[in-house]
């Protein structure tokens, strides 16, 4: 696997990539918001229905496609012109059995502002403020046969941290909603990613392709938590315009963000969410330990606390996916929190903020290869964009992903809780990690990455220095005289593998499809010979 394979992606046949305890009555959380709606009962207020539209603009021309003052033609990397633009896989959906198709979709949407202090216990309330016309967009991949469409639809905040719309959440987890059949739905909802001028990069949509993009129009960020929530409107009830899902029922749906995108989720469901009627449950990737301004200038600013923790107020299930990197360099370590009824944090052993199979393997994973599950040594995080110091993180962080999903679809679906998982091992002045004898961090969700291991993993390491690379951890793999210390046979090898494997299914932070991958990459390995 090289950075070679990592493109630009569409929507057409050239796919392209430039770049979320107490258990819970069924009757209380089982395809709730799609209960109410059947009934007609709806029992708090609703956002807006934004207008859908089909995308039918083509795009193209001599002005699209080139970023970097030229240096860069995006037709190059196999993006096609006329399609949706994003960071997604590099093989058309078909070949899983999905179709995907974008939308704009369009309304007036509204701002927030504090009516009290906002606290630290993400208690909060809120009330709109200003209004403004908007036009963004919203990309559908669904199941071409409805009757492998499960129900569940899974809502991705888009993140805009390196200047243009990325899916991170929907790479590291696609393998899991193509196999079980749930629809993604990708939405525009900050103003980087539609009209520039923030993140790393420039490779905004109206950047990018200016015929196709030019008409669409954000009006900042303030408004972005009403878009997010009018685009899961149109999903869950469609009225206005097109049926984003051609005539799939949403029973379910999940919010996912990483990152930047987590941040402004944890607002989002501390705020804004607590006052409608539409998801079901979220899963917040990578977040630090503040969150995003509900609003901010040239509107009212309303910033919130140094510390903010997932309010446990309301009976919506949130697990929070964390990593090495996000508990000090982002200081996620000031909002941890106690497990509750419907609140869990997962902080993963050995993983980082972002990883190699996000920007190199998950572009061309299908779900049946176990070479996905090797741990490879590569520093080109994602050429020509990224190439950090030191091999970046390759620990696997996407099975713990997908099984995050799997769980919040049970909780939601039969009332099954999500299981817990401890903290990982900090020292008494909560400043740096313990670790074990071959340098691995100890105590939180453990993997065979990190209890069977072939490197030592960490979500630290790279310079600070180092655009990017500072959230993408380090790789160090053991040379063969570690390697034959700690498996002095193949067999030793792949005992200790499957005896991972197996209790991480068992404490079901780990799916039993994605095992068998796991275990058969061992089998495969020199690793012991």
């Amino acid at each position: 696997m090289t950075q070679s394979t990592f493109k630009w992606h569409t929507a057409g046949v050239l796919r392209a990539s430039a770049l979320a305890l107490l258990v819970i009555a069924l009757s209380g959380c089982s395809d709730n918001n799609n209960d109410d709606n059947l009934a007609g009962e709806i029992l708090k207020p609703q956002p807006a229905n934004p207008i859908v539209e089909e995308v039918t603009i083509t795009g193209g021309g001599p002005e699209c496609c080139t970023i970097f003052n030229g240096a860069v033609d995006l037709r190059d990397q196999n993006y096609a012109p006329g399609t949706a633009f994003y960071s997604g896989l590099a093989f058309d959906a078909a070949e899983v059995g999905y179709r995907e198709t974008e939308y704009f979709i369009s309304g007036t949407a509204v701002s927030y502002v504090a009516t009290d202090e906002l606290g630290p216990d993400g208690v909060w309330s809120l009330q709109e403020a200003d209004a403004a016309d908007y036009r963004t967009r919203m990309v559908v991949r669904r199941p071409i046969d409805e009757a492998n469409f499960s129900g569940t639809v899974v809502v991705e905040w888009f993140n805009v941290s390196g200047g243009l719309d990325a899916a991170p959440s929907f790479l590291a987890t696609h393998t899991e909603l193509e196999r079980e059949g749930h629809v993604w739905v990708g939405v525009s909802a900050q103003s980087v990613g539609v009209e520039g001028g923030g993140g790393a990069f420039d490779i905004s949509l109206k950047v990018v392709d200016p015929v196709r993009y030019g008409i669409l129009n954000h009006p900042g960020d303030s408004f972005s938590y009403n878009i997010f929530s009018q685009a899961a409107q149109a999903v869950l009830r469609p009225k206005d315009g097109l049926d984003p899902l051609d005539g799939l029922v949403a029973k379910r749906l999940i919010g996912v963000g990483q990152s930047q995108s987590a941040f402004r989720l944890v607002s989002y469901y501390n705020g804004p969410h607590s006052e409608i009627d539409l998801f079901d449950a979220f899963l917040i990737m990578a977040r630090g330990g503040s969150s995003a301004s509900i609003s901010q200038l040239p509107l009212a600013d309303v910033p919130t606390p140094e510390a903010v923790f997932i309010r446990t107020d309301l009976e919506i299930p949130v697990i929070t996916l964390q990593s090495e990197t996000d508990i000090f360099q982002l200081n996620s370590v000031i909002s941890r929190q106690v497990d509750s009824a419907f609140i869990r944090i997962w902080e993963a052993a050995g993983a980082s903020h972002s990883d190699l199979y996000t920007t190199l393997k998950s572009v061309n994973d299908l779900g049946n290869d176990p070479g996905v599950a090797a741990v490879i040594s590569e520093a080109k995080v994602r050429a020509p964009f990224i190439t950090c110091s030191f091999p970046a993180n390759d620990s696997g962080m996407h099975f713990i992903a997908k099984a995050a999903v799997n769980a919040l679809d049970a909780w939601v679906r039969n009332g099954t809780p999500a299981p817990s998982a401890e903290f990982l091992d900090i020292d008494a002045a909560e400043s740096s990690f313990v670790y074990d004898a071959v340098g691995n961090v100890t105590g939180g969700l453990r993997s065979p990455y990190v209890d069977a291991p072939v490197a030592i993993l960490s979500g630290e390491g790279q310079p600070r220095t180092d655009s990017f690379c500072n959230l993408f951890g380090t790789t160090e793999l053991f040379d063969d005289a570690q390697l034959a210390e700690l498996y002095p046979s193949k067999q030793a090898y792949i005992d200790a593998i499957d005896k991972s494997v197996d209790d991480a299914v068992d404490r079901r932070v780990l799916l039993p499809v994605d095992a068998e991958l796991i275990k058969d990459e061992a089998r495969s390995s020199n690793i012991g010979l």
